[in-house]
């Protein structure tokens, strides 16, 4: 049995468009158990608020690591039964 929030991925979609920027974490947090973690960053603004608000309506915990004037990094937690 492996200990939760063992398996920490990281990826940076700076620059990568909305819906794509979404579409890519969701299909690497079908990968991930309840609990793992993804660490994301991307662009302020539209990017920004679209995945933050998606991912907590789909379930997942975030967690804001660092910001700055043109990027944010967000710790994902995996939140719901794949």
């Amino acid at each position: 049995m492996r200990d939760p929030l063992s398996l920490s991925e990281k990826i940076d979609l700076r620059g990568v468009p909305c819906p794509l920027n979404y579409i890519r974490i969701s299909l690497l947090l079908e990968k991930l158990l309840v609990e793992d973690t993804l660490e994301v960053e991307i662009d302020r603004g539209e990017p920004e608020e679209t995945i933050v608000l998606g991912l907590q309506e789909a379930g997942h915990q975030i967690q804001i690591l660092e910001k700055s004037l043109k990027s944010i990094r967000i710790l994902i937690i995996c939140g719901n039964e794949q």
